[in-house]
This record gives C-alpha cells, structure tokens and sequence, in this order.
C-alpha cells in the first residue's frame, strides 16, 4: 500500500499515533535513525495502544539508505 516515513522523530506519541494509521491503512512505517526516543518508550506504547507490535515497521540508519533501498517511482514529501 504506503509506506509512511518518519526522518528523526523526536516525539514518541506522535510516532505511536501515526504508526496506529499505518496499521488501519496496511501502510509500512519506516523510522529513520537517530531517533529521539527508545523503541521501548512507555509514551509511544501508550499511544500506539496495543496495537504496536502488529505495525510494520522498518528501521533505517540514514535517509540515503532508505532512499537507496526504495524505487525512485512516485515519491510524496511533505
């Protein structure tokens, strides 16, 4: 479907509420490193619910990486 990309997040209820969307659209949330805050955060949890561990999610250690990774088709940046 998507794939939703979040370079360097810093606040994790943000990153917990959008990974929820990426869950309901079938979209794969893809966190570019450093991020602001630990995977483990009670914070994000809490606004992922229980739903986190069923997100797809892919972690990255640089944009250039991610951006090799992925075809150049058809990209949205906002």
């Amino acid at each position: 479907m998507f794939n939703v990309v979040l370079v360097e997040p810093e606040i994790p209820p943000n990153t917990g509420n959008i990974g929820r969307l990426c869950l309901a659209t079938r979209s794969t949330l893809h966190l570019v490193k450093p991020l602001g805050f630990s995977l483990d955060d009670r914070e994000l949890h809490r606004a992922g619910l229980d739903y986190w561990a069923e997100v797809r999610l892919q972690l990255w250690d640089s944009f250039d990486a991610l951006q090799f990774s992925q075809p150049a088709h058809s990209r949205y940046f906002f």
